[in-house]
């Protein structure tokens, strides 16, 4: 036993020995020259170090930083030197040695006692500073998957440190996409961090026509600017723009304007923000406000005077205005400024904004760019506005247009046409419960729909509505009533719960054509039925001797009935078609609105406000009044995005001023729905 605590003390004296000896590697240098950094680190103070080991770029700085990070790092406590450590061997009485590796080489140094050197415990701010600055070498792997995940995080956390890597990277990648992926990676990298202004400039104009997110919060940054005062303006900052106060505004690209009744830009400095500027410069005294001055008096006051004048004589402005300038007179306060001396000195100095990055190329570069893209952005965001609009109007038009027709051929105030859109929806919803496959399901509620729906409007016209023609009071009344009851019989049946009425895969998502213009897939559907309607609903009143015959009543009733056509038969299968229509609206309305029992009530003002905005018992008129409500509204929610609501509002008054003018509505339809 003795022998072996000799032999174990002789090794690890040789140890001690023979390290500090051993001529040190550049790696060993880096770490000699950092160690005390690497033992007690922070996430403050740990930049600097990880740096140096990025810029080392060798498998032992990769080693290094992975054993840091899981806490595998030891050093030796007499000498300070990182080690390894292969294992904690533990001897018959109990005594631990730890067996050492070299942390560049990974040779054996040979077993010394474990209590002679200390494991490096980095928190949880360092290991995350560790994880990122190990990015580099993790670009450089073998595995896509690594180098995919690496610029992932690479590009969340990027530093300067990871150009050079990344560069390296690009040109070593073989996968096409991941390829771009870093290329853009980098561009974004040497806007951000590259020192060549030349390099950055080319960068830059890379982006023009990108109208992404990350371009714009990229480029923003680089014409970041601050306002400053003097009385000549400099020659040698990166001036961005002159201010002229209460007069100059700041636009997005950073370049100057002029206030315009059509903006709501508040001036980028008032007079009062101007004066204080001033005064921060050290250009003009403190503007002394009246709580100013009360507390500078407040202070001053000394056995109940200030400046000799008792604090009981105080009571007026003028008063204290006095024993202010007592002060001001005494040397002990800052001389008030008036009205006219502030304006005058604001008008002597020159107010300007210099940019943060000196280079003019590079923000020159950069305002040119997002100028480009600004323009842009705003052209794609008016056609986002117009589909939206198109894609509303396509949906108000499918509701509405059952409704035109009844209203306009039989002159029937229903207001339980909501209620058969909700039926149209619940259909839906019922045949999905038997037909799992969407598709499929779909196109049986289509048809479905508009079998229930139509036999629904054939038995309320029987039984409800030919009682009750040349009484529009009464028909309101009665239609209202029903409109109670289905809503009521529907919560009985299906609950007060929304349903779900789920659309087709291939009908997820969104047709996108960059990050600012898109449109979902189910409304390019819903425009696309409303299309294939208003196709058939022409072809039905022009083509087919139904439609003839319905053309006949709706103009005169009279004359069609003593040509042989049933005007009653006409209104029952007329108010049919306008329910059935409506089903099938249900069925579409229902795949990305909430299927409730009061879904009806949602669409039934704006279907009314578009059969009489476009001009009832017209197909053409209530397709304009489905164009003119959709685009409004939607303009005016572009005004004020914040309340849809308001928009609905808005609309509704317009519509009663719009009708004020013209009463026939848009495409005036001569006949007794619109007076004979």
């Amino acid at each position: 036993m003795i022998r072996f605590f000799v032999r174990l003390f002789l090794l690890s004296l040789s140890i001690a020995i023979a390290l500090p000896a051993m001529a040190q590697s550049d790696f060993e240098e880096v770490l000699s020259r950092n160690s005390k950094l690497i033992q007690k680190s922070s996430s403050k103070t740990v930049g600097p170090v990880l740096e140096e080991l990025q810029n080392f770029g060798s498998n032992a700085a990769e080693n290094f930083l992975y054993n840091w990070k899981d806490k595998a790092l030891y050093f030796i406590k007499d000498t300070g030197q990182f080690v390894y450590v292969a294992s904690f061997p533990v001897s018959a009485d109990g005594k631990k040695s730890a067996v050492l590796r070299h942390v560049e080489t990974g040779e054996a140094l040979g077993e010394v006692l474990a209590s002679t050197i200390k494991q490096v415990k980095p928190n949880s701010g360092v290991r995350a500073k560790i994880a990122a600055a190990m990015v580099p070498f993790q670009l450089a792997s073998d595995d896509a998957e690594l180098r995919a995940a690496s610029l992932a995080a690479l590009s969340r956390d990027f530093q300067s440190s990871h150009l050079l890597p990344l560069k390296k990277a690009i040109e070593a990648e073989t996968l096409p996409d991941l390829k771009e992926q870093m290329k853009r990676a980098y561009i974004f990298g040497v806007i951000g961090y590259g020192r060549d202004n030349a390099e950055i400039e080319t960068a830059i104009y890379s982006l023009e026509g990108d109208l992404s997110l990350d371009v714009r919060a990229a480029l923003n940054p680089l014409l970041v600017s601050q306002v400053l005062v003097a009385k000549q303006l400099p020659e040698d900052v990166n001036l961005a723009r002159i201010i002229i106060p209460e007069k100059t505004i700041k636009h997005d690209d950073g370049s100057a304007g002029r206030q315009s009744l059509m903006m709501s830009n508040e001036y980028e400095l008032s007079l009062a923000a101007s004066y204080d500027l001033m005064a921060a410069a050290g250009l003009a005294p403190p503007f002394i406000t009246p709580d100013m001055r009360n507390k500078i008096l407040i202070a001053a006051t000394v056995d109940g005077r200030i400046a000799g004048i008792p604090v009981a004589s105080l009571a007026s402005e003028e008063s204290r205005n006095q024993a202010y300038q007592a002060l001001v007179d005494n040397g002990t306060a800052p001389p008030m400024v008036g009205e006219a001396e502030r304006q005058k000195a604001v008008a002597s100095a020159v107010f300007y904004a210099v940019y943060d990055n000196p280079s003019a190329e590079v923000t020159g570069a950069a305002r040119t760019v997002l100028k480009s893209i600004n323009v842009r952005v705003g052209i794609y965001k008016f056609l986002d506005l117009v589909l939206d609009g198109l894609s509303l109007a396509s949906i108000y038009f499918l509701a509405a247009i059952g409704l035109a027709i009844t209203f306009g051929v039989m002159r029937v105030i229903n207001m339980a046409h909501g209620e058969f859109i909700m039926m149209g929806a619940y259909t839906g919803y019922v045949i999905q419960l038997f037909i799992p496959n969407y598709t499929l399901s779909i196109i049986v509620a289509l048809p479905a729909a508009f079998i229930i729906t139509f036999l629904a409007g054939v038995v309320m016209e029987r039984l409800v509505i030919r009682h009750l023609y040349k009484r529009p009071l009464e028909t309101l009344l009665a239609t209202f009533g029903i409109s109670i009851a289905l809503q009521q019989i529907a919560k009985n049946i299906f609950g007060t719960q929304a349903r779900p009425l789920t659309s087709p895969a291939w009908l997820d998502g969104a047709f996108v054509v960059n990050d600012i213009l898109s449109i979902s897939n189910i409304r390019i559907a819903i425009f696309c039925l409303g299309l294939l309607f208003l196709g058939l609903l022409v072809f039905v009143m022009k083509r087919t001797r139904f439609g003839l015959d319905t053309r006949a009543v709706t103009q005169n009733p009279a004359m069609a009935s003593s040509m042989g056509i049933n005007p009653d038969r006409i209104n029952m299968m007329t108010f049919g078609l306008g329910s059935g229509i409506a089903g099938i609206a249900g069925v579409a309305i229902g795949l990305y609105a909430k299927v409730t029992s009061e879904m009806g009530s949602d669409y039934i003002v704006q279907s009314f406000m578009t059969v009489v905005v476009g001009g009832v018992g017209n197909v053409w008129g209530t397709l304009a009044g489905a164009a003119m409500i959709g685009f409004g509204q939607k303009g005016i929610e572009w005004l004020n995005p914040s309340n849809t609501l308001a928009a609905q509002t808005y609309m509704i008054l317009f519509v009663i001023l719009f009708i004020q003018f013209r009463p026939k509505g848009i495409v005036a339809l001569k006949g007794r729905a619109v007076g004979e």
